[in-house]
């Protein structure tokens, strides 16, 4: 830098250009459901993402299997008969689960940066989201 270069000029230089690569690099957002799995699409930015651009946890597919083991919690059946005492049920058993996602349903997004580290190839979708205020 010359003596006669203005310091605060490269000082804001210096500042836009840190600016400028923060910018690219991805952060997480919210996507709106045009269509539910399994031909899944999701409005984010103004394009469709579709099943290519994407990755789900398996609980949110139709269908999916989890295997349950445990117990039922304690209960009596109240008639005071021994047959009736306080008791749990064992569990052990498939469970097919049909929770997933709907039309409208927002979601988290997650980038996934391609070699270079800045440009987003793909997403990892998460957990349905809703706000508490009442605001979308």
């Amino acid at each position: 830098m010359k003596k006669t270069d203005n310091p605060y000029k490269g000082l804001v230089n210096l500042s836009r250009k840190l600016a400028e690569k923060a910018a690219l690099q991805p952060t997480a957002g919210i996507g709106v459901i045009v269509s539910p799995p399994p031909e899944i699409q999701i409005r984010y930015n103004g394009y469709i993402l579709d099943k290519k651009h994407l990755w789900i946890d398996d609980y949110w597919i139709p269908g999916h299997q989890r295997h349950m083991v445990g117990s039922t919690d304690y209960t009596s059946g109240g008639s005071g008969d021994a047959e009736y005492a306080s008791h749990a049920h064992p569990i052990d058993n498939d469970e097919k689960l049909t929770d997933t996602w709907n039309v409208g349903d927002r979601v988290l997004l997650l980038p996934v940066t391609g070699d270079d580290n800045k440009t987003t190839k793909q997403y990892i979708v998460g957990m349905k989201l809703r706000r508490l205020d009442g605001n979308e």
